[in-house]
């Protein structure tokens, strides 16, 4: 089983509406929700690859309720801390009006007590014990520390699990003091944390503390390092209809493969083929196995050995 830790789970919508006009009241013609989250959407890809996937998260509220029951449907396991505010809403607003297209409101999320935090560690505790991969993505709700991953990466490195982390600012620096088993970036991120897009630059900041790099560089591709080897990956689809999500279904494919023993070629592969996947449809951070299927044999891979 591949665990997945989503600390702040969303309902995300697409919310359409021509324009915003301050101080007047603004309606929405339709709406589509989905569940959401970073972790949300690898492992509901994880599920749709056909591997056991269990989402672990703080769940509020009635919006907590609606979550969870989207999942369930899709196939994955639930688990988690429950809380009494609801879960956080973040918009995507669409219209004809270019300037105002695809603006986002975000909610912040719950605030979290230091009993909520100590149930979710015991909780995280005993799902080791059954868990191949752990998945950790995204921000935290208000009330948490900075070290809060490195915290559980090494609470995993204890029963000899491997982590893969998807965050930024101060939780991605203090867990790369202590040093993990993989992690995904995009360019700019990459810029955020070594002041470059170069996977050599990058390589030479994290010095060895991390044993898998994944770096994705949208419609170009990926370039992943693993086991000394630097892999560039990328297949061309005729039409993008909602990239949104394709960086979380891409570290999906990556646990996939690293939890099935694939080749460090293979497991680009898988990454690259469940990312652009994601783009085919326009439901948010979602893939379907059929299209992954059709993609994996277009991937072009190439290998290089990093010296």
């Amino acid at each position: 089983m591949i665990l997945n830790l989503c600390p702040n789970p969303s309902i995300d919508s697409y919310a359409w509406m021509n324009n915003l006009v301050a101080g007047q009241s603004n309606r929405i013609s339709n709406i589509k929700e989905y569940p959401g989250g970073k972790a949300t959407h690898i492992a509901l890809a994880l599920a749709e690859l056909g591997t056991e996937s269990m989402l672990y998260a703080f769940w509020g509220g009635s919006s907590g309720e609606w979550i969870k029951k989207q999942c369930l449907k899709r196939g994955v396991y639930i688990n988690g801390v429950s809380l009494k505010d609801n879960n956080r809403k973040c918009y995507t607003f669409l219209s004809e009006n270019k300037a105002f297209n695809n603006t986002e409101i975000l909610e912040p999320g719950p605030s979290l007590t230091k009993k909520n935090w100590e149930d979710f560690k015991q909780g995280y505790v005993r799902l080791i014990e059954h868990t191949s991969i752990i998945c950790m993505a995204g921000s935290w709700p208000r009330g948490i520390s900075a070290d809060t991953y490195a915290e559980l990466i090494q609470i995993g490195k204890n029963f000899g699990k491997r982590s893969i982390l998807d965050c930024t600012g101060k939780q991605l620096h203090n867990a790369l003091q202590l040093g993990f088993f993989g992690l995904h970036l995009n360019e700019h991120e990459a810029g955020s944390l070594c002041g470059s897009a170069n996977m050599e630059d990058l390589l030479k900041t994290l010095n060895g503390r991390v044993e898998l790099v994944a770096l994705t560089r949208g419609s170009k591709g990926l370039e992943l390092f693993y086991k000394g080897k630097l892999i560039t990956a990328n297949v061309k689809i005729d039409e993008v209809i909602s990239p949104v999500g394709s960086g979380d279904c891409l570290t999906a494919g990556i646990a996939y493969g690293v939890a099935n023993n694939f080749s460090p070629s293979k497991i680009a592969a898988y990454g690259v083929a469940c990312g652009a996947a994601n783009c085919l449809n326009e439901d948010l951070g979602m893939l379907h196995i059929e299209d992954v299927n059709r993609l994996l044999p277009q991937v072009e891979v190439k290998e290089i050995v990093y010296e």
